[in-house]
């Protein structure tokens, strides 16, 4: 199912939403003691990442998520509707933490080691949904992330199936990918790393090797996903359809906090084709905002917009 690109419908996304908790260690790290380093707190969750992504970028975003009647939430939820994203449809929870997310990275900015803390997502149930299926009629793109329950996974599916809105796939870590399993044919649109995209596959898929992560996008899409784009850090991204396959180096940038990279990445691909921009070269924004991201002290780059995206590829 392709999106309708001549509307300027909503895009709704579903999934986790955040604290992000990041620390950078200022030299090589010994295990099992403190190490010196440099940490900063945003707002984050795949879900609301990719929402902020796309306000930014100029769409309209609504996201459905949950946080808790904590401080934590109140920022959460302040500092994603100060950048555009409508967030009326989030619950919060009385009695309830935010989820968190802690991120360990080493020196060169590589992640070392990444905790997710996500006990709300549990309330975004398909009765909720449901009680939103309002929200869906008119959407033009459907964004779920892996972090949901599996029941609520399929009944957003079911929904936007429904109602004819093509479902766009974030596969959030290698434990959560197999949640999207079940509904590969449900899928226009999937965005794994190699790691994630491994999980889906029957083959491994080697870090660094872009023809087999081309080949895993191909079986992906034999499954039948729409559009397979596999991210491959420094190493670039591979993508695949039903008629074309190819494989895009990445942008050498200063990797400051890699949080929210791939998050960018789908945000992008996904503005890029609803607004009718030939997959090869959605992509290649895609991996521009993710290079912008890579540079940000933040989950998101505060500062995108599609001119930027254009100036980084330059």
């Amino acid at each position: 199912m392709s999106p309708d690109s001549s509307s300027e419908r909503h895009i709704l996304v579903i999934g986790s939403a955040s604290l992000d908790i990041i620390g950078r260690a200022l030299g090589p790290i010994e295990y099992a003691t403190s190490n010196p380093g440099i940490l900063r707190t945003s707002a984050g969750g795949s879900a609301r990442n990719i929402a902020e992504n796309l306000a930014r970028l100029g769409m309209h975003a609504i996201l459905i998520s949950a946080v808790g009647d904590d401080p934590e939430g109140e920022r959460v939820l302040g500092e994603t509707s100060a950048a555009g994203v409508d967030v009326e449809h989030c619950l919060r929870l009385e009695g309830h933490r935010t989820g968190a997310y802690l991120a360990v990275l080493d020196e060169q900015g590589a992640l070392r080691l990444g905790l997710d803390d996500m006990p709300t997502v549990a309330f975004i149930t398909p009765d909720h949904l449901r009680a939103c299926q309002h929200l869906f009629k008119e959407a033009a793109a459907l964004v779920i992330d892996a972090n949901l329950p599996p029941k609520s996974i399929s009944a957003a599916i079911s929904l936007a199936k429904r109602n004819q809105v093509p479902v766009v796939a974030d596969t959030t870590s290698v434990s959560l990918a197999g949640r999207l399993q079940p509904h590969l044919n449900d899928l226009w649109l999937i965005t794994p790393n190699e790691a994630e995209a491994e999980a889906l596959c029957p083959r491994p898929v080697p870090h660094a090797d872009p023809r087999r992560a081309v080949e895993a996008a191909r079986f992906l899409v034999s499954q039948g996903v729409g559009i397979v784009v596999i991210s491959m850090a420094e190493f670039g991204v591979s993508y695949a359809t039903a008629d074309a396959s190819g494989h895009i180096s990445a942008l050498r940038t200063e990797i400051v906090d890699p949080t929210g990279g791939g998050d960018a990445l789908t945000a992008t691909v996904l503005f890029a084709l609803l607004n009718e921009i030939p997959l090869d070269e959605a992509v290649r924004l895609g991996i521009s905002a993710a290079a912008l991201t890579l540079r940000s002290r933040g989950s998101v780059a505060p500062d995108l917009s599609l001119e930027l995206l254009y100036n980084e590829l330059r």
